[in-house]
């Protein structure tokens, strides 16, 4: 009986296997040959799944950003106070352990490469800004942030933090520890929320 074929799961493997050619090569290893070897395919069968490298590399950087948002939605859904579950929400959207060093830095390859190709900007040039802006909301339903605080002005704020600390992270990873960034992110979220408020 002829093995059957998740050909959605085939496509996440063949993703998976893409990223792991580019944290290790780069976007210039990042050839359909290298990614068919690295994902034990052939280009034949690679081409079954993708019918361009434009093709793969947008359903690379997508799955990126739908398991970031998936383990987002996980935090959300826990029970721990407003402010601990933001420093949690952020916390995976930085590099602070190797699984999201290794997607930071292929998000990022991927961010700089679609500027210059045809894989399409409208489903990615956002990046988590939406999650960012819901979590601001988040804390402004439950009373913590300061009065007067322009929400849409903080969301870019806290973006410019993350791609911030993501980049430096990437670069500089002995100065910019887990620990530190720990830090960084709680203290800001704490200089948005009221002082007297202990949630």
């Amino acid at each position: 009986m002829p093995k059957i074929v998740d050909h959605e799961e085939r496509r996440k493997q063949i993703a998976e296997a893409t990223w792991r050619v580019i944290f290790n090569q780069g976007m210039k290893g990042a050839t359909v040959r290298n990614i068919a070897q690295e994902a034990g395919l052939s280009l034949g069968a690679l081409r079954h799944y993708f019918s361009t490298q434009d093709e793969l590399l947008s359903f690379a950087m997508r799955l990126v950003k739908e398991r970031a948002t998936q383990r987002i939605q996980d935090i959300a859904m826990r029970e721990m106070s407003p402010k601990e579950k933001m420093v949690q929400i952020l916390l995976e959207l930085v590099p602070v352990d190797e699984q999201r060093m290794a997607e930071m830095e292929v998000w990022f390859a991927f961010t700089f490469h679609q500027k210059y190709e045809t894989i399409s900007q409208n489903e990615m040039h956002q990046g988590f800004f939406p999650e960012l802006e819901r979590s601001l909301e988040y804390l402004a339903h439950h009373g913590l942030l300061r009065e007067g605080l322009d929400l849409e002005l903080e969301a870019e704020k806290l973006y410019a933090i993350i791609d911030g600390i993501a980049l430096h992270a990437l670069l500089e990873s002995q100065r910019l520890r887990p620990e530190r960034i720990i830090r960084v992110l709680t203290s800001h979220i704490q200089s948005i929320c009221k002082e007297d408020e202990t949630n």
